[in-house]
């Protein structure tokens, strides 16, 4: 009898065992799944985000464009991409300067001008002016020339409001590099054109921009309106844009969008990046609305006529 209760226990022995096994590989199924079923809901999850982060980028872009002329993805160097039209009859209503004023017209795009750098630079100038004040709305200037500075619903004199002050905002360097950058692009502007830069005058306005998404409560914050330069400003002869944020993780929207007759042609904004034409109504533009972030240039302008001339800034 003893033989057989041995068995007997044996077999017990074991079944308790491969009901352990089962009941271990069981738990080891659901945890399994469990971890499985969570990893499908955040990946599911991290999709509709992606999704939505496209459809909200996408949604910022106007849908009338029909050729990116320069992407923010792409480095323009070492020499300017030029797109050549033919020059409107705007020039013609005013007094012609030999080797200044446009006779080959059009725009072009560089990034070897202004290295990123100094682009980061100029942007933190822009930074602490603008945060002394700004606009109610949307889109605000500073004006280093003039002292333009937007604050609220109005414009104020930054250097007489805010006084010494100003002195704890900029530095001597930083008026320095905004003369050596105005000079550089003076001078690509005049090398692609073919002109004689001497006879090339800076003139107003030129500004810092900074626009935002924030409801326009004056007409000063609609930048997006198109327009042509020389009939706004009469004294424009070259128009310049030097950015000093990207586009698509700065901010999206806030293309720059040349206004064609065959289509809408765009130059995406990139920290460093010049964009210049001739100001006439060949190359009529407007700006599209910012969706979202913030986006930072600085516009610097040029004319033929010596009577329109201003000079560089000076710290006070």
């Amino acid at each position: 009898m003893a033989p057989t209760r041995q068995r007997n226990a044996k077999a017990t022995g074991t079944t308790e065992i491969e009901k352990k096994i089962k009941r271990g590989n069981a738990l080891r199924q659901g945890t399994a799944w469990k971890i499985s079923r969570g990893l499908w809901t955040v990946l599911l999850v991290v999709l509709s985000l992606c999704g939505a982060a496209a459809w909200i980028y996408m949604s910022s872009e106007d849908s009338d464009i029909t050729e990116v002329l320069v992407s923010h993805r792409e480095l323009v160097a070492p020499k300017p991409r030029v797109f050549r039209v033919p020059c409107s009859e705007d020039y013609e209503n005013y007094k012609r300067y030999p080797s200044c004023t446009p006779q080959k017209c059009g725009r072009a795009v560089t990034d070897s001008v202004v290295t990123r750098e100094e682009a980061q630079v100029l942007r933190r100038l822009a930074e602490r002016g603008l945060a002394l004040a700004g606009s109610d709305g949307g889109a605000s200037i500073l004006d280093l020339h003039s002292g333009a500075l937007s604050m609220g619903k109005q414009f104020v004199n930054i250097y007489r409001y805010f006084g010494d002050q100003v002195k704890d905002v900029f530095t001597l360097e930083d008026f320095q590099l905004y003369k050596e950058v105005r000079k550089r692009i003076q001078a690509i502007i005049a090398e692609t054109f073919g002109l004689d830069q001497n006879l090339m005058h800076l003139t107003k306005p030129t500004f810092f921009s900074r626009i935002n998404c924030t409801t326009a409560k004056t007409q000063h914050d609609e930048y997006w309106h198109p327009h042509i330069d020389k009939v706004t400003y009469g004294s424009f002869d070259y128009t310049s844009l030097l950015y000093l944020s990207d586009y698509g993780s700065d901010f999206t929207g806030g293309r720059f969008i040349f206004m064609d007759q065959n289509g809408n042609r765009t130059v995406e904004p990139r920290a460093g990046r010049v964009s210049f034409f001739s100001s006439g109504s060949e190359n009529v533009h407007r700006v599209e609305k910012v969706t979202w972030g913030t986006r930072y240039a600085i516009t610097v302008s040029f004319t033929c006529d010596p009577a329109h001339a201003i000079s560089d800034p000076t710290l006070p």
